[in-house]
Parts: C-alpha cells; sequence; structure tokens
C-alpha cells in the first residue's frame, strides 16, 4: 500500500465520517495504481444492441404505459446534489485570475484556455438572455450597479463577481438545481421546477399523484424544501396534479477521499482533508430504500423549455411502455420456469425471449447444456433488476455510451460505460470506442421489483470492482475524485438492460452556463 502520512486531525477527521484509516490510504493507493479497465467486446449499434422503434411501437408502448398507469406505483427519481461550481466554472476562474476584468483582456487570451475566453465572451454578451438576469440586475441594483451600463464600458468584474460570488447570487454555492435556467412570461423556473413540471407530464398516477425523489446535499436540503414549499400549490393547481417529494443524501461514509494531481491528499483552505461524495454511484443504496414498481431516473439538468416537452413526455412513456410489456413476458417465464422442471419447449421460449427481447448473449455453451443446468441458468438471468435506456446518437458529447462488454467469467452483457473505464492507450479498445454511434443521455425507466412483486435488494447486482478517477475543481484548483460504481454503470451492472434509441431532443443537458443558450433551454 502507499505510504501516505496522515496526521492525528486527519485520522480523527476520517473516523467522524465512519470510515477507518486504511479505507482512506486504499482509496489514496487506487489513484497510484489506477482503477480497473473493462475489456469491450463492441459498441452496440442499432441491430446489435439497440432498438429502434418504429410510429407505431412507439404509440403502442405508449398505449401500453397510459393503461397500465393505474396499477403502478411510479416514482421519478432526481440525483440532483450537484454544485453549479462546475457550470460556472470558466466565471469563477476569471474573477480569481484578476483584480480586473476588462473584454479587451479577454479578448487578448485573460484565460489560458482560448475555449474559456470565448464562453466568457459569449456569456457577457448575452447576459440578458439567461433566467437569472432579473435576479442578477436585482442583486447589483442593491450595489449600485447596472449590468448593461458595465458592459458598455467593457468592465466585467462586478458583473461576475455578482453571479458567482457571495457579494452577490454566490452560484458558486448553489446546487445546480436551484439555478434558474429557463425563461417564461410568469416568471423564471429552476431546474428543480422543470422536474415537477415533468411528473405532471408522464409520472402522475390515475390518482394524479406525483411521486418525486430528489438526492439533494444535506447543506441544500432546506433549500429546496423552502423552494417547492413556496412554489408547490402554483404548480399542483396549473398541472391538476398531486405532489408527494421525498429527499435523501448521499451517506458521509461513502464519501470518498480527494487527491490533487499529483495523488496527494488534497486539503482545502481550512486544511482539512477534501472528501467528496463518492459519485452518483453510491445513490443506488438511496434507490435502494424506495418504495415502487417503476422509476424513471433523470439527471437534474436535463431539462428543456415547455416548447419541447410534449415530444418527450411520449417518449418517457413509451421507455415505460417498453419495460412494462417485456416484464409480463419476463415474470411469466420465470414463474413458469421455478414450476416447471422439465418442460424443454420452455426452455427454448425463454432463451428466446433472452435473445429476441431482451437483446442478450447467451452464455457459451448453452445449447450443450442439460435441461436442469438450462433451467437453473434461465432463472439467474432472468430472475434480476430490469432497465430500459434511452440512448442518444453520438454527437460528441463527453461521457458515457453503450457496449458489449466480456466479464472476468467470460460473459458478454450490454453495459453503459464511461470514458474513464476503457483503456484507450489499448489500440483495439480505442477503436471500438470510436466506432461508438450512440451517448447515454441518463434516460432510464427501472423496475425494482421480482415476479412475486418482491422488491430486489439491488446491492446485490453491484459490480463493486468498477470504481473510476474523475477530474474536478474546487476552489478553482484541480483535483482527481475515486467514484463508486456509477449509478447506470457499475452499480447497475448485472441488471437486466435493454437499449432503445431516442432522438436528441430528449438530451438537453447543462454543463456550463452557456449551455443554456442552446435552442432547447431558450423561450
Amino acid at each position: 500500500m502507499i505510504k501516505t502520512p496522515l496526521t492525528d486531525d486527519d485520522i480523527d477527521q476520517i473516523r467522524s465520517m465512519g470510515l477507518t484509516p486504511d479505507q482512506v490510504l486504499e482509496q489514496i493507493a487506487l489513484f497510484h495504481e489506477g482503477t480497473p479497465f473493462l475489456s469491450l467486446d463492441r459498441p452496440c449499434v442499432i441491430g446489435d444492441g439497440i432498438i429502434r422503434m418504429t410510429p407505431e411501437n412507439l404509440q403502442k408502448n405508449t398505449d401500453i404505459f397510459e393503461n397500465e398507469v393505474p396499477y403502478r406505483h411510479l416514482v421519478k427519481f432526481v440525483p440532483a446534489s450537484g454544485a453549479a461550481s462546475r457550470m460556472v466554472k470558466t466565471l469563477i476562474k476569471a474573477v480569481r485570475t484578476a483584480s480586473l476584468i476588462k473584454k479587451t483582456d479577454v479578448e487578448k487570451g485573460l484565460l489560458p484556455d482560448p475555449k474559456e475566453n470565448r464562453d466568457l465572451l459569449l456569456f457577457v454578451a448575452n447576459i440578458d438572455r439567461f433566467a437569472c438576469y432579473g435576479d442578477l440586475v436585482s442583486s447589483m441594483d442593491r450595489r449600485g450597479l447596472d449590468p448593461l451600463a458595465a458592459i458598455g464600458r467593457g468592465d466585467f468584474k462586478d458583473i461576475l463577481e455578482s453571479l458567482v460570488t457571495e457579494k452577490g447570487l454566490d452560484y458558486a454555492h448553489m446546487p445546480k438545481g436551484l439555478i434558474k435556467f429557463h425563461a417564461y412570461p410568469d416568471g423564471a423556473r429552476t431546474a428543480f421546477e422543470e422536474h415537477l413540471v415533468e411528473a405532471a407530464g408522464y409520472a402522475a398516477g390515475k390518482d394524479r399523484w406525483c411521486r418525486l425523489h430528489f438526492t439533494v446535499s444535506e447543506t441544500h436540503m432546506d433549500s429546496f424544501d423552502s423552494l417547492f414549499q413556496k412554489i408547490r400549490e402554483k404548480y399542483e393547481s396549473r398541472y391538476r396534479v398531486n405532489y408527494d417529494l421525498s429527499f435523501s443524501i448521499q451517506k458521509k461514509a461513502t464519501d470518498t477521499i480527494a487527491v490533487d494531481m499529483e495523488n496527494r491528499p488534497f486539503k482545502g483552505k481550512d486544511g482539512r482533508l477534501l472528501f467528496r461524495p463518492g459519485g452518483h454511484g453510491a445513490l443506488i443504496g438511496n434507490l435502494n430504500e424506495l418504495d415502487a414498481d417503476i422509476v424513471f431516473i433523470k439527471n437534474i439538468d436535463n431539462v428543456a423549455h415547455d416548447r419541447f416537452k410534449a415530444e418527450m413526455f411520449s417518449w418517457k412513456k413509451a421507455l415505460a411502455g417498453c419495460l412494462i410489456s417485456l416484464q409480463k413476458d419476463l415474470f411469466s417465464y420465470l414463474k413458469r420456469l421455478y414450476h416447471e422442471h422439465e418442460n424443454i419447449r420452455l426452455i427454448t421460449d425463454a432463451s428466446d425471449f433472452i435473445r429476441n427481447s431482451l437483446h442478450q448473449e447467451m452464455p457459451a455453451g448453452f445449447d450443450l447444456m442439460g435441461v436442469a443446468k438450462q433451467r437453473e441458468t434461465l432463472i439467474r438471468l432472468l430472475d434480476r433488476p430490469l432497465r430500459v435506456c434511452g440512448m442518444v446518437p453520438n454527437v460528441g458529447e463527453p461521457g458515457g455510451g453503450p457496449f458489449w462488454v466480456r466479464g472476468n467469467n467470460g460473459e458478454i452483457s450490454k453495459q453503459i460505460v464511461e470514458t474513464s473505464q476503457i483503456d484507450l492507450d489499448d489500440e483495439n479498445q480505442n477503436s471500438i470506442f470510436r466506432a461508438l454511434t450512440h451517448f447515454n443521455p441518463v434516460d432510464i425507466v427501472c423496475g425494482l421489483r421480482n415476479w412475486k412483486g418482491e422488491p430486489f435488494d439491488l446491492l446485490k447486482y453491484v459490480d463493486s470492482g468498477a470504481v473510476f478517477i474523475s477530474q474536478k475543481t474546487e476552489d478553482g484548483r484541480d483535483l482527481k475524485a475515486l467514484e463508486h460504481p456509477g449509478l447506470w454503470n457499475g452499480a447497475m451492472a448485472y441488471w437486466n438492460t435493454v437499449f432503445v434509441e431516442v432522438p436528441l431532443i430528449t438530451f438537453n443537458p447543462v454543463k456550463q452556463i452557456t449551455d443554456l443558450l442552446r435552442e432547447a433551454h431558450m423561450p
């Protein structure tokens, strides 16, 4: 194990979080040694791992969902603990770079990355088009400042400080979910509010109850709840629904140590070790505690303006209808397999279902097994949680995608794989990665109950070895973070997975603030 000095204060801090010094040292060792890579067999493409719905199938699956809504307990699950600091990273960097920020300096290259300078100029040039503009004006007005006058002088400092620091809106310390994303005639909406509107569109049961669960940071839970109480009546009245909202936080014991770019423990300005939430993969425990038949999963920043919602709702319902249809057949086969021990026709039909409906490869040598072994194998393959995942055509967005992956046992399965899980220095693996045709937008519908109606223990279906390292920032400094097997990566590695192509309009992430200038976010 890598020898890393830990002070007595470090050890006290570690233990206060429910961790041990050895666990932290093991995490640090992973940064030095590197995390294991997956073995890609080939990308999933249309006809080989990804289904393309015809208009008829889209309507059929939508009808299935709407007919089943009265009998299903639906929940919309939104990971919402992400901070807005990454979204305004360029603005924060500019504020910390210079005591004065002049337009001419930015044009000449105030920041080292040319793209960051372009983004900064783009942001300021379109300042009045952002949904947060009204709040920014009010904040600056209280300090006797005028944003348009400042822009006219080519002076950006007061504008940026008013947006990202405690002198104004303090976006550097806000959760992304509470940032105003979209402007409407009756006021701007935060990303959080847009998810309430979405839930009314596709996750309301026959009783018109919309059940949503947000995972948030402990620091901001009261802020989310306070906003909900303030706007609840307006949205319930407008959309004729009742909201049943719940929140949870990632457990502190799932946090992981951060290191600097030299793999040394990262310490904040207060001299304390920096622990970060261990990625969305730690949320499998939160998902596991939900009481639900079907769960819709979508990221907090993947929302769109109202004028695009109808098409998005249609695809959400179709994905859920697809899951329900598959579940019915899957449950029927499982029930019979558990009770019929020597039915060769059943073995054939169930294996055909896995190949043709779940679009999953059978284990090598399956056809040569005896009937008893085949039955046992089919039960193992079918008696798992089921998810249907939307996949959008790849347009170069950073992030994961759908691949056929070869496991340590030699079996091939469909997985959502992050770039950090791929050995890009390996020519073969890199060529498979470059052939990727689709991207993971995190548009997932999950079935959390088994054929008996009992909840699965989702923790049993996690590939605990699928940890990965990502690069983040804290106080403007780069760092490395260790993430648990991602919620839709390793945390769902042993689920049954079906990939369905969905249109690009369903994917509208906001990774940086200028993304809000894209058409899907504009009035």
